[in-house]
């Protein structure tokens, strides 16, 4: 089954293709540390996380205090983790945080 992104633009295109081309770490945070906010970027992080944590059956309780997560954001990422776009499954399914 083909996917294609309700977000999906030339625009968005070319900040993928520039992610992609993208070849370490430093390269990374030197690009996103120009594109986004440091709150941009830490709820990102945060929302990653607190994804592997969902996927290990940590409670909610027990991810807000690790993470500083509101439940709102938890539910969201739960959300998107059951009927999202798999995004993260990918992630996690790629050995994130293992």
């Amino acid at each position: 089954m083909s996917y294609t992104s309700r977000f999906k633009d030339p625009m968005t295109d070319e900040l993928f293709r520039a992610i992609m081309a993208l070849e370490n770490e430093e390269e990374y945070y030197r690009f996103f540390e120009d594109l986004c906010t440091v709150s941009e970027l830490h709820s990102m992080a945060q929302r990653l996380v607190v994804a592997r944590l969902l996927d290990e059956d940590v409670t909610y309780s027990q991810i807000e205090e690790r993470t500083g997560a509101s439940s709102a954001t938890i539910s969201r990422v739960k959300k998107s983790l059951q009927y999202g776009a798999d995004g993260y499954r990918l992630v996690l399914d790629k050995g994130f945080g293992k």
